[in-house]
């Protein structure tokens, strides 16, 4: 597994480095170049690319995931889960993985074998190549405008989506929206709410489906709005007794915990099924058997909500009832 990786030492995932990648360029510089990033996917064509939703898929479902420890090892398996065993799947992670770092097979992931020490893993493109997957995942690293400055996001997300397609033209590919540091000085809601637009769609979404022809769509799985949202309406409620901020859904300052991780496998369920995760299943277990720390009733029932408001309200998500919603772009 490791032939063509660099080993790292497990010690640094103690320095909180499993979905932050390359900030050393911060500290070189000073500053981050600007990025080379082609003339986005005109709104008028991103209209027509996402009018029509895909069709719920109430069968089995295999996916591959491709990124780092915001996906990681308990959050697909609860996916699984949530299913009723639906829901197959083999991963390839690194410790703050970038898209372009598991595309070369020359360049060195961080933690290749630490986190990849599990039965499901495969080579990622072995697993594209032999065309067996209905969906791929794909995740950039924590910073994501690091990401778009120096690791050409938009360019290796296309890749990957037309390697996938050449095997298997029916696969349905995702982008899956991930977050910041809690302590971001922007504030941690405010980014949410700027970044879907300025970084994951008109700088990776957009400029990777401008660039491949515009004629195939690539969805969202939206987990940093799925968080966002659910943390509004439990601050709305008030009365929930296990979650009252941010800090109730996370091991750190970027890591999700067992209840963090249980939003966002709702989040994946509902967009990759099309499914509402309404009245599913709040106790589940981890990768390894053990038991997850399950959500209060209340905050279960309010998660299912949340998550199903948002994967239907977002045409990017491809999920039905989508259709009539207005896909609201910047002016690019």
């Amino acid at each position: 597994m490791a032939n063509r990786r660099q080993i790292f030492s497990a010690s640094m995932a103690l320095l909180g480095i499993g979905a932050l990648g390359g900030a050393a360029y911060l500290w070189r510089s000073g500053r981050r170049p600007e990025p080379n990033i082609p003339t986005p996917l005109s709104a008028e064509r991103m209209q027509q690319l996402y009018s029509e939703p895909l069709e719920p898929i109430s069968g089995n479902l295999r996916g591959f995931h491709i990124g780092h420890s915001l996906i990681g090892r308990d959050m697909p398996a609860m996916v699984t889960q949530l299913a009723d065993d639906a829901y197959a799947y083999e991963s390839q992670l690194g410790w703050g993985a970038e898209l372009r770092t598991h595309w070369d097979p020359d360049e060195p992931i961080k933690g290749f074998d630490v986190e990849n020490a599990h039965p499901r893993y495969r080579d990622a493109h072995d697993a594209i190549e032999s065309g067996e997957y209905d969906a791929l995942i794909m995740t950039e690293k924590v910073e994501i405008r690091d990401a778009i400055a120096y690791f050409d996001t938009w360019d290796y997300l296309r890749r990957w989506a037309e390697k996938a397609r050449a095997e298997n033209p029916a696969i349905r590919i995702y982008l899956y929206e991930t977050w910041h540091p809690t302590d971001d000085p922007e504030g941690w809601l405010n980014r949410i709410d700027a970044d879907l637009d300025r970084y994951w769609l008109d700088s990776i979404l957009r400029p990777a489906l401008a660039e491949s022809g515009g004629s195939e769509p690539i969805y969202i799985i939206p987990g940093g709005q799925v968080m966002a949202a659910f943390l509004r309406a439990a601050e709305g409620r008030g009365d929930l007794e296990d979650v009252s901020g941010i800090d109730d859904l996370m091991l750190d300052k970027i890591h999700f915990n067992d209840l963090g991780a249980y939003l966002i496998a709702l989040t994946h369920f509902a967009v990759l099924f099309g499914r509402s995760p309404v009245g599913l299943p709040r106790e589940l277990l981890r990768a390894d058997g053990t038991p997850a720390k399950a959500p209060s009733a209340k905050t279960a029932e309010l998660m299912q909500t949340v998550v199903w408001q948002v994967a239907t309200s977002m045409p990017l998500t491809g999920v039905v009832g989508t259709d009539s919603t207005p896909l609201v772009l910047s002016d690019q």
